[in-house]
Parts: structure tokens; sequence; C-alpha cells
């Protein structure tokens, strides 16, 4: 054990008179090391002690996940919170998200608020997190298993089915349109694209000439488009399952000098910003900001022992050219919304 009193005789005593100045300097150093480490040899205060919130998102390169990150950031700010994020470096990677689980659990977190790059093959990743006694939020595409304090999200469905109607109806009710679909293992691509076929069962007269994966990233769904612009001389409407591939096909009409409506969902900055410029007709929205926000207050809540329900489903908007004012502003400009202005417990 540390004697944090030293005799101070002991360091200035000498053996017949003989140590020299430097040697009793060294000692009176050493001397101070050790009171020092007595200082900081007991445990840290609890109000020392930060909550940490481990966000996982799909991929680096969808501005719509930008969106969530920037937005769970600002509310962590608020809250006093740690985040610390969790990106795969392959978009949308499900050996690289386990692998970051593994690292997370490791690290231990207090909570994660957690979306999966697939919702089935991601549920041994979630059990993991069980476990181990960590709080999960799954936020935006709802996972198919594990334990969760709170699914978040929008009604993926219904936001498509509304955008697509919209598209349906600026077409007058006729013309050939195609899909642009996302992520193969992702549910709220499958609900998407069922939205997008169900509001063509409501227009028989619009044709639905082909359905196609773009994986919801720009420079594929630009692929996509361009393919899909020489096999058909004449497409009315492209339906896009998030706006990054809806301002990819827009690249490749302006390439082609074609011309179509196109629509896309997320209603991402950048969509706006297309909307307003007359590029794109309209985004339906699930506000990232918000969910960003809602997740991480959500997983904080928790921690508090406050009450969060058990699903929040946000409302939806289809933005076009008369209502997006507001929906523009830059989210590093905005601040999250208080908690029970959007969740009703």
């Amino acid at each position: 054990m540390l004697n944090c009193m030293p005799d101070e005789r002991a360091l200035y005593m000498t053996s017949a008179g003989s140590l020299k100045f430097a040697f009793n300097g060294l000692v009176l150093l050493i001397a101070a090391l050790v009171l020092a480490a007595c200082g900081e040899s007991g445990n840290k205060s609890p109000e020392t002690t930060r909550e940490s919130v481990a966000l996982f998102t799909k991929n680096q390169t969808n501005p719509y996940f930008q969106t969530i990150r920037v937005a769970a950031q600002a509310a962590a700010t608020e809250l006093n919170v740690d985040l610390v994020n969790y990106i795969p470096t392959s978009n949308d990677s499900i050996p690289e998200q386990m692998s970051q689980i593994e690292d997370a659990i490791t690290k231990h977190p207090s909570a994660v608020v957690f979306v999966p790059v697939d919702s089935k093959a991601m549920i041994p990743g979630v059990e993991k997190f069980n476990a181990a006694g960590i709080p999960v939020i799954n936020l935006i595409d709802r996972s198919d298993g594990g334990e969760f304090v709170s699914f978040m999200g929008c009604d993926d469905y219904a936001v498509a089915l509304n955008t697509a109607r919209y598209l349906f109806e600026k077409m007058n009710g006729k013309g050939n349109v195609i899909i642009i679909e996302g992520q193969g293992g992702s549910s709220n691509n499958q609900k998407r694209v069922s939205g997008f076929k169900k509001a063509l069962e409501d227009f028989p007269s619009v044709k639905l000439l082909a359905s196609q994966t773009g994986n919801f990233q720009r420079a594929m769904a630009l692929q996509v488009t361009e393919n899909l612009l020489q096999a058909h001389p004449q497409i009315d409407g492209i339906l896009a399952a998030n706006d990054a591939m809806a301002l990819g096909a827009i690249e490749a009409l302006d390439a082609a000098n074609r011309k179509a409506l196109v629509i896309g969902v997320n209603g991402t900055k950048e969509a706006i910003d297309a909307v307003k410029a007359g590029k794109l007709l309209a985004t339906g929205d699930c506000d990232g900001f918000v969910q960003g926000c809602m997740g991480t207050m959500a997983a904080v809540r928790h921690l508090k022992n406050l009450p969060v329900p058990k699903e929040v489903i946000f409302p939806i908007t289809v933005f076009n050219s008369t209502n997006y004012q507001g929906a523009d502003v830059p989210y590093e400009q905005r601040m999250c919304p208080k908690w029970e202005s959007i969740v009703k417990n």
C-alpha cells in the first residue's frame, strides 16, 4: 500500500551527508509522484460518468443516413451524452455490421440506436445486444427479430402509396413508368415497392415497364435508369424508393436529353432543393432529422427510466413545389423538436 504521507526526514536525510543535491531533487520528484498517485487512486465521482449511445447506420453514401447522424448528434449534445457512430465502410455490409456489433458490445455503450442493414440477417446481432444487457432502439428499418425498447419509424407502405398517387395524378392517370427499387433485404424497400404497386392498381391506364434494383445508391440508380431509357423509348414517370436514387435517375434523364416526372422518398435536403429547382416532382417525407433526434432521445429516456412507447410511427408529408418551405433549412441549422411535440406516450 502506498504511504500518502511520506516522512520529510526520509527525503532529506543523507548517509553521512554524502548524497548530492541532484539526488535530493530526484527524491522530491518521486515523492510528488507518489502523492499524485495517491490522489488518483480513489473511484471517480458518479457525477463525472457520462452515458454513451452507439448509433448504427447502414452506409456512408446515402445522404439520408447522414441526416440521421447529424440529428442524433444534436440530440446527444443537448442531452449531454456521448454518441459513437458505427457505419459500414462497404455499403449495407452484413458481415461488417456484425463485426461492429461485437466491437460495440466489448466497449459496452449505455444504449444502442440500431438501423439494421438487413432485417433478417442482423437478428443474431440484436440478440447479442440483448444477451449483453444493452437496451436497443430499433430505428427506420424494422428488425424481424430480437428484443427492443421501441421501434421508431415511418409507415413506408403509406409513404410510397401517397407519393406514387401524387405522381400518377400529375400524369393525368396514364402513361409508362419504371420503378427503381432499393436494397433487396431491406424491409422498408419491400414496403415502399408494395406501396408503389398498390397505387398502380388504382390507375389502370398507367403501365409498369420495369422494376429494377438500385440498392438505394445514386450511382447505381443512374446506371439502371440509363439502361432502361435505352430499352424503352417512352417513359413518363419514375418511382424511386429513396431520394438518392431519384436524383440518380434525374442525372440519367438529363444526360439522355429525356423528360419524365420523378418522385423519391425520404424528404432529404438535396431532394427538397431538386423540388425547388423543378427537377424532382415530389418526395415522400419520413423526416430523417426527426427520427435521428427521437431515436437518441428515446435511448436516453429509457436510461433515465422515463416512459418510451413500444412503437412510434412518424407522420407523413409529400413535399412538392407548393409546400416545401421550411424543409429546405440545412440540418446543421435545425434544433431537435421537444419529445412531447412528436411522441404521445
